[in-house]
């Protein structure tokens, strides 16, 4: 039980593995997770280890498995993903795999290169035929005598002349539509207006053979004369990237060519679709074994990568490992290497032998799929020291309620208990489907911390009477209107003068008016009242001091529990006593002077109450001769007198005292170790001179010691006592967050009702059902939008840090490493491996 409060006790561990049996070992404890491989080759190149040939086979099957995959996602093709979790294949193994992917791999690239070769030779045939279709259509419109007159104005005068007896020649091709404009424009200036253009759009967009992309083109015809415009224009047409196809003069052999084209067309699909048949069975097959194929090379490359941590012994039948382990899965990793051992048929057992070291163990804490919410926001601001304190149970319920505190609406916290437990109900459904959604996932991953602040939210909305905004009425108003005189009036209340007046004031001293407190939360009444924020801000003000306060005594007592678990006492003695006389005697009396002050003024006196906070300020400045702020009880003076002069006293104790006893017990350790030189001791350190001489082992990572430094350890303690001075008002200060956002999302709710709800419910006629419908959509979208999302997002953060800054850093350093097992549940997920 004691495992749930604190980290898990880790103890480092050698492994002596067979080599025979080493890769079954490791796999099954890859399987297990629970152990942390250390690298015993730190000084060894990665490329110099003795199974870097097999993690690069790996890597090589990895990369196969990526381009099969990537084929498969071009195509659509879902992967099949049963959630089976396949066995690591055996060395021996390693070949028909590496065969099996090398003969896929080569039959998709011969596959894609016979496909893109035909569908480039497919890409010609269709440029080819839609050239001759629009050629011989240029050619039928030379027939047109208007065509004669346009074609003139490219020809010089003495050309036109000659008219038909001039012959011009032609090149036609096919070039990409964005591209027209800048090659006519090109055409006109290199050949000075002495070739003829004529180009026509291509309908239906082409396939890029190389690309797969669909790509508009567009036919052109240019006419010139001689060779040396003909030569310009090829020069143009290469640079523009244009395809030049041959076309026949006459209009016969034009129509015998497009009949050609056809059928080598028609052979070219079916030969394609026959190809692209035999592609998506290949696929398709891959697609059902293509994730067990990937869990498999991965696990092999993860084993492989463990065993390049490992020494070999100078024999080389055997591999040595160093591995962090937790002490109470001992058995099962033991187990885990028999079987281990017996799947690889060895006959030698392999050996775990526990380690003594100074070194600092990785911190490990157990989670399920309710804690690991709460202890991912430990995590997130400091990986606890080893055998810490553990914050996450207790923030299981801290954390929710103080969200709760400032975000209480019964109507919104069942809203967000609503959606939570949907994720909850079906998170088997979810979980399988591994959406890629960031925002989703985290929302899921935080499923049950979100149910928990929706339940609490409920308690809290039922204490503030809070639904929307609305107050329930449900034991009935403890407040009573029943006829009586009332001076304000000047008679009796009667039904006229109820409905008459909208300002009456109920007094709480006439007898009768107020028949006890209301059995839950807040009475209804005071959400027609006028004052009605007056009264809240004072409730939820003193309200929050009061849980701040408690919220960090809680923290500076868990402090007690770490002192007495690394035995320090001296850290009780010189800090955590004063730590909490300080608290107390100051913000600790706070709290009483509030309590006290509801139970000893009833109504009769409220109005000679005094006040609080002048109270307060006035203990600090020892000031006494206040007429206008009468004192609580009788012997204040001195109690608060002694309380402040108690709490300025602890603040030299952690300052100075604490630093200087360190010093002598440490000078004292020093001597006695410099006397007695070469014997033995007989009475050993006590646990503060230990303390002082293996100094904090929790923030260190290697066996050596730094020297003492007085100077360093004064500074730090200064600055720990200041630090924690300071933060006592600060903090409690910091607490107020509670009250303001309270009250700012209970304004917030009204607002919103009375501006968009309100609207719809004030229509009585037959029509004012379908506006309040769109009115009830409305106020639906911005509860959800802002109430929920929006604020309940500022609440969590403000929450947040609550527990970060004011709860945790009373007694959590944060300053560990964190225990990353080898596991395979990571690749499984699709995560690498470590």
């Amino acid at each position: 039980m004691g495992e749930l409060f604190r980290s898990e006790e880790m103890t480092l561990a050698q492994l002596f593995l067979q080599s025979e049996a080493a890769y079954c070992c490791v796999s099954e404890l890859g399987e297990i997770g629970l152990v942390q491989f250390r690298d015993l080759n730190p000084d060894v190149n990665l490329f110099q280890r003795k199974y870097v040939n097999e993690v690069r086979r790996c890597e090589e099957m990895d990369r196969k498995l990526r381009f099969v995959e990537k084929e498969i996602k071009q195509v659509n093709i879902p992967i099949v993903d049963t959630g089976e979790n396949p066995e690591v294949p055996f060395p021996r193994d390693m070949i028909d795999l590496e065969a099996t992917f090398e003969k896929l791999e080569i039959e998709l690239k011969e596959i894609n290169t016979n496909q893109e070769a035909l569908k480039k030779n497919f890409l010609e045939l269709t440029e080819l035929k839609h050239i001759l279709r629009r050629t011989q259509q240029f050619f039928d419109e030379m027939e047109d005598p208007s065509l004669l007159e346009e074609s003139s104005i490219l020809l010089e005068p003495h050309e036109i002349n000659r008219g038909a007896a001039l012959r011009l020649g032609f090149v036609a091709g096919v070039i990409g539509r964005e591209r027209i404009p800048n090659f006519e424009r090109m055409l006109w200036r290199v050949c000075r207006g002495n070739v003829f253009l004529r180009q026509a759009e291509i309908e239906d967009p082409l396939e890029d053979p190389t690309t797969g992309n669909q790509v508009h083109k567009s036919v052109f015809i240019i006419f010139f004369q001689g060779d040396q415009l003909k030569n310009r224009v090829k020069k143009i047409c290469e640079g523009f990237r244009a395809t030049l196809y041959p076309c026949p003069e006459t209009p016969q052999e034009r129509k015998e060519m497009v009949a050609g084209v056809n059928v080598r067309i028609d052979d070219l699909q079916m030969v394609l679709n026959q190809t692209e048949d035999h592609r998506q069975r290949v696929l398709q097959a891959a697609a059902k074994t293509i994730r067990v194929w990937f869990i498999k090379v991965r696990k092999m490359k993860a084993i492989y990568h463990t065993l390049n941590l490992c020494n070999i012994d100078v024999t080389q039948k055997c591999l040595i490992a160093e591995a962090w382990c937790p002490v109470a899965d001992l058995d099962s990793i033991q187990f885990a290497l028999r079987r281990g051992t017996e799947k690889s048929g060895s006959t030698v057992p392999s050996i775990l032998n526990t380690m003594q070291t100074k070194q600092t163990p990785p911190t490990y804490n157990k989670t399920n799929k309710f804690t690991s919410g709460f202890q991912n926001i430990v995590d997130a601001y400091g990986i606890g020291n080893y055998r810490e304190m553990n914050p996450a149970p207790y923030t299981v319920i801290t954390f929710p309620f103080l969200f709760a505190v400032m975000f209480g609406d019964i109507g919104h916290g069942v809203l967000m208990a609503l959606g939570a437990l949907f994720l909850v109900v079906r998170e088997r459904r979810l979980m399988a489907q591994k959406t890629d959604n960031e925002m989703f996932s985290m929302m899921f991953a935080g499923r049950y911390i979100i149910l928990m602040m929706g339940i609490f939210s409920i308690y809290t909305g039922a204490i503030y009477n809070d639904c929307f905004s609305k107050s329930l009425n449900i034991y009935g108003s403890s407040w009573s209107v029943r006829p009586m005189f009332n001076h304000e009036v000047g008679g009796n209340w009667t039904e006229d003068i109820l409905r008459g007046n909208r300002l009456l004031q109920l007094d709480p001293k006439v007898v009768g008016v107020f028949s006890g407190p209301y059995p839950i939360g807040i009475d209804p009444i005071w959400n027609f009242a006028s004052n009605k924020l007056t009264f809240l801000n004072s409730f939820k003000m003193k309200m929050s001091v009061i849980l701040g306060v408690i919220h960090m005594l809680f923290g500076v007592s868990l402090s007690l529990f770490n002192h007495l678990y690394f035995h320090k006492p001296l850290n009780i003695y010189m800090g955590f006593i004063p730590e909490v006389i300080f608290l107390s005697s100051l913000f600790g009396y706070l709290i009483f002077m509030i309590f006290y002050k509801w139970v000893q003024y009833d109504v009769n006196m409220s109005k000679d109450a005094p006040s609080i906070l002048i109270t307060f300020i006035n203990m600090f400045l020892f000031n006494y001769s206040d007429t206008t702020n009468k004192p609580l009880y009788k012997g204040q003076m001195i109690l608060q007198s002694l309380l402040v002069i108690l709490a300025l006293a602890c603040v030299p104790c952690m300052l100075i005292v604490k630093p200087l006893i360190i010093r002598r017990q440490y000078l004292r350790q020093k001597n006695l170790a410099a006397e007695d030189f070469g014997v033995t001791v007989s009475n050993g350190p006590t646990d503060d001179e230990a303390e002082i001489i293996r100094h904090d082992q929790l923030s260190q990572h290697t066996e050596e010691e730094p020297e003492f430094d007085f100077a360093d350890m004064a500074v730090h303690q200064a600055i720990h006592t200041i630090e924690y001075c300071l933060g006592c008002i600060s903090n409690t200060a910091s607490y107020l967050r509670l009250w303001a956002l309270s009250l700012a999302h209970a304004q917030l709710s009204e607002v919103l009702w009375t501006m968009v709800m309100h609207t719809g419910l004030s229509s009585s006629s037959y029509g004012g059902f379908i506006g309040l419908a769109i009115v009830f959509f409305f106020f639906a979208i911005l509860t959800v939008a802002i109430l929920l999302i929006m604020e309940g997002l500022s609440a969590f953060l403000h929450a947040l840090r609550l527990h970060w800054v004011e709860f945790q850093n009373k007694f959590y350093v944060g300053q560990g490493f964190k225990f990353l097992p080898f596991n395979f549940e990571g690749i499984l997920n699709g995560r690498p491996e470590e």
